[in-house]
């Protein structure tokens, strides 16, 4: 968006599918008004025009490329996800080998800054339809900037986490006339600028069931808690970087106010007798009915969920997560494979998961997510495993005692219409931020009490997914440390949200709260000397390499924090000359095509 050309960016895809009711009605105006002309005399007239452009704002999300992303930046770089063995792409290989080239295709960042420049499209245009149109209120614009802001500090939280360094830019481009070289800036400008635009969003964005019970707008629009989880994760993140205390407080005190306002809204739609005791406030599902309610195809958004990108499996369906992670049906009555595959992390049980040894994503046979989450689970022969989780639509038995080795590959959803949504942030999520914060504000080993805090979500988050009459559910007298509780947090993300887009992002900030050196402040070009990883992340990452020595050579190569980002893509680098490219791959030559 910065640096290419623009003309026509002005949304063409957006505005052609930018209705309402889950992004459904689609108009044919494209063919009517050039997009020059959109965005000038003959449009931003009406209220109607605004709503229009904000829904198209929110379609652009679910393009595949962003799709796409979200899995390769968020997961597959961690130890969660392997190719397809006999899947034949070169620019995967070299990934897994961290030959991260410039030219790699995952390193384009357009898509996220097309949404961006949207954003500020509508930000830039909105308050004159205040005066042309006198049902656009103060009011309404209000509710249109606070969706902006926030949608746009997403996509900014997404860039900095995949790339550290990154442009800054709150101007809308709307032609070619108005393209300019950019650089880039610091981790701490961008995630200033976004914590204060969430901050104003914050103000006047719409609560969580103001739209009605069971509206998809509930969940497909930035909402307040939404807002508030997005604040959450990036104190957090920043956090991490800084081992800043405030940081964790603030993420701690954005949690909560996720978690309040899930308790008030579900009493207040559920019409349930819900009692006063700590435990019911979170109304988490129950473990056998777990999957079916969250990641089902014949449901609504689930209550836990907080914000989901919404597929309607017709004229858009989620076919980015489906060619990534589908391998269980015909297409054209050929077997579909996928190009990923869950690793071998996920075929391996803790004989008693009650344990303080977090190194290994132990799993254990009384937990549902054992034998939902992949195909085939407890398959000693299996080294990679089709992935179940998003792809299937029910449940696997309900006696688990009764399971040796887990259902294999099914049908058991359609490839056509993959209406699957993709879940950003959901309840779950947000408790294991707030244990991952109170962890770290921990005094000492001896802190017992801040401890139990973070242990308690934890063990709530892990208790519901377990088998009632389990016997190897979580004893805090078993963790005895602050390491001990970092570790078990980090397990039980990887338990409850792998596949998710979240395991690289959670390695990073392990990764990063155990180095020293981290100048938030400073571009990694501006310097020469950069600080060392955390070994210990990276004992984690090469888990999911055979034992041929591919892991060994990966950890030895990844030194130093440049090597935790992606380069700048080729392109953008030659069209803006005051880009700086990641300067660990400048010299990075492979034979190797992508």
């Amino acid at each position: 968006m910065i640096t290419k050309s623009i003309k026509h960016t002005l949304i063409a895809c957006l505005l052609c599918c930018g209705g309402a009711a889950a992004f459904t009605a689609c108009n044919d105006f494209l063919t009517i008004y050039p997009t020059d002309r959109i965005v000038a005399e003959d449009f931003w007239k009406k209220k109607a025009d605004v709503d229009q452009m904000v829904d198209g704002c929110y379609l652009s999300m679910i393009d595949y490329s962003i799709q796409e992303r979200a899995i390769m930046w968020g997961a597959y770089r961690s130890d969660e996800l392997v190719k397809l063995g006999d899947y034949n792409d070169n620019t995967l290989d070299n990934i897994s080998a961290v030959i991260l080239l410039p030219t790699n295709r995952y390193t384009s960042w357009s898509n996220f800054y097309k949404v961006i420049n949207n954003c500020n499209v509508v930000l830039n245009h909105a308050p004159d339809v205040m005066i042309e149109d006198p049902e656009f209120t103060e009011g309404d614009y209000q509710v249109v900037r606070a969706q902006m802001l926030a949608l746009r500090s997403l996509c900014y939280f997404y860039l900095v986490r995949a790339f550290r360094d990154v442009p800054y830019s709150t101007r809308s481009y709307e032609d070619d006339s108005q393209v300019e070289a950019m650089p880039q800036s610091a981790p701490d400008v961008v995630l200033q600028h976004c914590l204060e635009d969430l901050d104003e969003a914050r103000k006047y964005i719409m609560k969580s069931g103001s739209y009605g019970r069971n509206d998809w707008r509930n969940w497909g629009y930035m909402t307040r808690d939404a807002v508030h989880a997005l604040m959450a994760d990036i104190y957090l993140w920043r956090a991490a970087m800084t081992h800043s205390a405030g940081d964790y407080q603030e993420a701690i005190a954005f949690s909560d106010s996720v978690i309040n306002a899930k308790d008030a809204y579900y009493k207040l739609y559920q019409e349930l007798d819900i009692t006063s005791k700590e435990e019911d406030r979170y109304h988490l599902e129950d473990g056998d009915m777990a999957y079916s309610t969250i990641f089902g195809t014949n449901r609504g958004n689930s209550h836990e969920s907080i914000l989901e990108w919404q597929y309607n499996g017709r004229n858009n369906s989620n076919t980015a997560l489906e060619n990534y992670y589908y391998e269980s049906g015909n297409k054209d009555n050929h077997q579909q494979t996928s190009i990923l595959m869950a690793s071998q992390l996920f075929n391996s049980v803790a004989t008693n998961a009650n344990t303080a040894d977090a190194q290994k994503v132990y799993m254990s046979k009384n937990d549902y997510r054992f034998w939902n989450n992949v195909f085939d689970a407890n398959n000693e022969e299996a080294q990679q495993l089709a992935i179940r989780k998003m792809v299937a639509t029910d449940d696997i038995a309900t006696n688990l005692t009764a399971l040796t080795v887990g259902p294999a590959k099914s049908n058991s959803r359609s490839f056509d219409e993959f209406r699957q949504n993709w879940i950003v942030y959901r309840l779950t999520d947000v408790m294991l931020m707030k244990a991952e914060a109170l962890v770290e504000t921990a005094a000492s080993d001896s802190d017992r009490v801040t401890l139990k805090r973070a242990f308690d979500l934890v063990q709530a988050v892990n208790k519901r997914s377990m088998a009632k009459n389990a016997t190897d559910t979580l004893k805090f007298e078993n963790f005895k440390s602050k390491e001990d509780m970092e570790l078990l947090v980090l397990a039980e993300r990887e338990r409850e949200l792998c596949f998710e887009g979240k395991r690289w992002f959670d390695l990073m900030r392990y990764c990063y709260r155990h180095m020293t050196g981290v100048n938030i402040s400073q571009r990694l070009a501006d310097t020469g000397a950069w600080p060392e990883l955390y070994q210990p992340m990276l004992t984690m990452v090469i888990r999911k390499y055979s034992n041929d020595g591919g892991g060994d050579a990966v950890s030895f190569k990844m030194k130093s924090e440049p090597y935790l980002y992606w380069p700048i893509q080729e392109s953008e680098v030659k069209v803006n000359s005051l880009l700086n490219q990641n300067p660990v791959y400048i010299q990075e030559k492979s034979t190797s095509k992508n």
